[in-house]
């Protein structure tokens, strides 16, 4: 074989080999990219917690109602401002009437109960005092005083001029424990009422006996 003849032979074998190479090994390269490609667990975004919220305790209510030894409920006891009624009589303030409802009430206590026990002057005050809250009478003090055919010394719509005597003076202080509701009525939502002297028969229910005077409501 001569030296030309030998050289090309040698190279033709050499490019052969590198043919075969090249062909054999195709995913090589593309795996390397791969690999390239891939992202790193360290470089992939983390999810951030979200912080836990603490739940806001709901308010608590400490008032507790007053309660007895035995642990049942117990309503406030209520103070008295005065010891009797006379002594609520006493308090009173008797030099000047305030308004017409005091006066008209005055004149009532004082010309159908002076001369009465003060449970009597204070229970024919609170007779009036009912009326206005019955819905079957007018609704103030002195409509109820002067409305026609129920007190007999009212004239002519108008009550007569009272001399300021202790007389009087008792009957207003009555009429101010009465329109204060200083002291409980001694005959109890009674609405009507008449001398003993006298029996109209009426067919109320009978509510009490003070003094001279019979009440019913």
């Amino acid at each position: 074989m001569t030296f030309f003849t030998r050289a090309a032979a040698i190279a033709a074998m050499t490019f052969g080999i590198t043919g075969l190479i090249g062909a054999s090994t195709p995913g090589f390269a593309f795996e390397l990219d791969k690999t390239v490609n891939v992202p790193s667990a360290l470089s992939v975004p983390q999810p951030t917690p979200t912080p836990a919220v603490a739940a806001t305790p709901a308010p608590v209510d400490t008032a507790q109602p007053a309660t007895q030894a035995d642990g049942k409920d117990q309503a406030p006891t209520p103070t008295l401002e005065y010891a009797s009624l006379s002594e609520a009589v006493a308090a009173q303030e008797t030099d000047k009437l305030d308004d017409d409802d005091l006066a008209c009430m005055a004149g009532a206590v004082y010309f159908e109960a002076k001369g009465e026990p003060l449970a009597g002057q204070l229970a024919v005050a609170d007779v009036i005092i009912n009326r206005t809250k019955s819905g079957r009478f007018p609704t103030s003090i002195c409509s109820v005083v002067k409305q026609p055919g129920q007190f007999s010394f009212v004239r002519h719509g108008r009550i007569p001029s009272i001399a300021n005597s202790a007389a009087y003076r008792t009957a207003v202080a009555v009429a101010r424990v009465a329109l204060a509701d200083a002291w409980d009525s001694p005959a109890a939502n009674a609405m009507y009422f008449h001398a003993r002297r006298v029996s109209p028969a009426w067919r109320m229910q009978k509510v009490a006996s003070i003094g001279n005077h019979v009440f019913y409501r």
